[in-house]
């Protein structure tokens, strides 16, 4: 039994094959899902999606590079769904300096808003950080959310990074990038997470793992995660699948 701490299933890539997607997914072995939504139309198709399937939960926030359209009505609207059933954290919320669609200023002030919503409805959140780690972990640390936590979704920093996130009371989502040949310094991180604070993910449809790098990615493919942090820890693919899920149960309050 794996859980994938995040894809987008709500996606467009999707439209076509939802069950189908599911159904592939299952008899690979991943058999829970957070579906991620980052604006208007990715919440609303991601709390429908935990509604219709038993498997799926939602994770809803508003992604940095969406920071320009954060209004109070927008916010207002968040806190409202956020009490909705199944919604199990707050995200992917954070800094994106790739794309740089707002001013680094504009991205943090909403950034510690949904940290401040977070706490205040007692909620994890999931972190999407891009050509931004400095300045997210000096955020995570000033507001201070060790007692919510949360996860480095995708994670793709250092050991040392890891180790600093860890630190502020993180878990580090581990991707199809592991199994990618030059992503050496994440293969290092998968080796050296402590295994109660590890999770996975595809963040489907993108950075689909090898062997199916370049294609469309799916929740299924969590298992291949699974998979090579297994042969890099030499660990059993069991061991990594059920701590691993145990550690999402956890962090997203669901009975194990």
């Amino acid at each position: 039994m794996i859980f994938d701490s995040h894809t987008h299933l709500n996606a467009e890539q999707f439209n076509e094959d939802i069950p189908e997607t599911i159904q592939r997914a299952a008899e690979l072995g991943v058999t829970e899902m957070a579906v991620v939504g980052f604006d208007t139309p990715t919440i609303e198709k991601s709390l429908a999606l935990s509604q219709q399937y038993q498997q799926i939960q939602s994770i809803i926030g508003w992604h940095p590079t969406e920071a320009g359209s954060y209004t109070n009505a927008v916010e207002a609207k968040l806190q409202e769904l956020l009490t909705r059933p199944k919604v199990v954290a707050l995200g992917e919320i954070g800094l994106d300096y790739y794309w740089m669609e707002d001013p680094k200023e504009v991205q943090a002030r909403v950034f510690r808003r949904q940290i401040a919503i977070a706490k205040e409805m007692n909620l994890p959140i999931s972190i999407h950080t891009r050509d931004a780690i400095e300045d997210t972990y000096q955020i995570l640390k000033e507001e201070d959310i060790r007692d919510i936590g949360g996860i480095m979704h995708s994670f793709s920093g250092d050991p040392e990074w890891m180790k600093r996130f860890l630190d502020l009371g993180m878990h580090i989502s581990l991707s199809g990038v592991v199994t990618f040949k030059k992503a050496l310094e994440v293969q290092e991180v998968a080796k050296e997470v402590p295994l109660e604070r590890l999770l996975v993910e595809t963040d489907a449809p993108y950075l689909a793992p090898v062997p199916y790098r370049g294609k469309r990615n799916e929740p299924g493919y969590t298992r291949y995660v699974v998979e090579k942090i297994a042969e890099l820890r030499g660990a059993s693919v069991t061991e990594i699948a059920a701590q691993t899920t145990d550690n999402a149960h956890r962090l997203f309050r669901l009975a194990q």
